[in-house]
């Protein structure tokens, strides 16, 4: 495959040693997957259906949507993740249809071949607006007229307001300091060795991520906040733990969750977009 623009040795080398396949449940991202999950059924076409799954790591959605009666396939560039889905698969009721290691920027799939995309990870890493587009485009060659695209991104403002939860930004130094690069140009560059301050990566505006998603040609383009605020309780995961709160939690989110003074906030934006079915 063809190597994203940018450092992404250094990508590669961070999910290699991270363990990205128990992230979601862990501190605050249980919500993280929650939210993606509800909002991904509301769009989501019924089943059965095909969903192609790009940097879908080891797994976590594309198997649920597999248990539900989809047919996903899933790629990812890193060769850990690849291997972890493929182990999961052995494992589970309904299988994938496909695992292989890939870009999102040239899916391996025929022009209108299938009902939806999940893009929950590539535009992290592509720093240059014409490699997102590039994917963008790819999801849109895929799907068939009135396919959905799931495009999620890391909000422009997510190492200042988890730095803050954390006190991070006020208590380290170097953190601050590619927290000011991120604010000023959206580019996290960790020039250090320490996997605290994540890897290369491009955080965007909620804005700019639905002017991209339009750019790529799809309609009814939405930017929903994913956590919203409430990622900053300090008493999250007791919280969570209850149903009656977690519940509470979620109505009030989607209360807010495209409220414009609240997505950029967000650790997390989920852009929800339709081909249109002219082609």
């Amino acid at each position: 495959m063809s190597e994203p623009s940018g450092p992404f040795s250094d990508v590669r080398a961070y999910y290699e040693a991270y363990d990205e396949a128990g992230r979601l449940g862990v501190d605050y991202f249980p919500l993280e997957r929650a939210r993606t999950e509800e909002l991904i059924r509301r769009f989501l076409a019924p089943a059965p259906a095909v969903v192609v799954d790009a940097g879908g790591a080891a797994g976590a959605y594309a198997y649920p949507l597999a248990a539900a009666g989809y047919d996903v396939h899933l790629l990812d560039p890193v060769a850990k993740h690849v291997r972890q889905a493929r182990e999961a698969s052995a494992l589970h009721p309904r299988p994938l249809c496909s695992i292989r290691e890939g870009d999102a920027r040239a899916l391996p799939f025929g022009d209108a071949s299938v009902d939806a995309v999940l893009m929950l990870g590539p535009l992290y890493h592509l720093p240059e607006r014409e490699d997102r587009l590039l994917a963008l485009r790819e999801a849109r060659r895929v799907l068939r007229a009135g396919g959905r695209l799931f495009a999620a991104a890391i909000s422009r403002f997510a190492s200042l307001v988890d730095g803050l939860r954390s006190g991070a930004v006020l208590d380290d130094p170097v953190f601050a300091r590619i927290v000011e690069g991120d604010l000023r140009e959206g580019r996290h560059r960790n020039d250090t060795d320490n996997p605290r301050y994540f890897t290369s990566a491009y955080f965007h505006r909620p804005e700019d991520l639905q002017s991209e998603v339009v750019g790529a040609g799809f309609e009814d383009a939405t930017v929903f906040a994913v956590e919203g605020p409430a990622f900053a309780l300090s008493d999250f995961e007791a919280r969570w733990a209850r149903p009656a709160e977690r519940e509470a939690l979620l109505r009030f989110l989607r209360s807010v969750e495209t409220e414009p003074a609240l997505v950029g906030a967000s650790p997390h934006l989920l852009a929800c977009a339709r081909r249109a079915d002219g082609g």
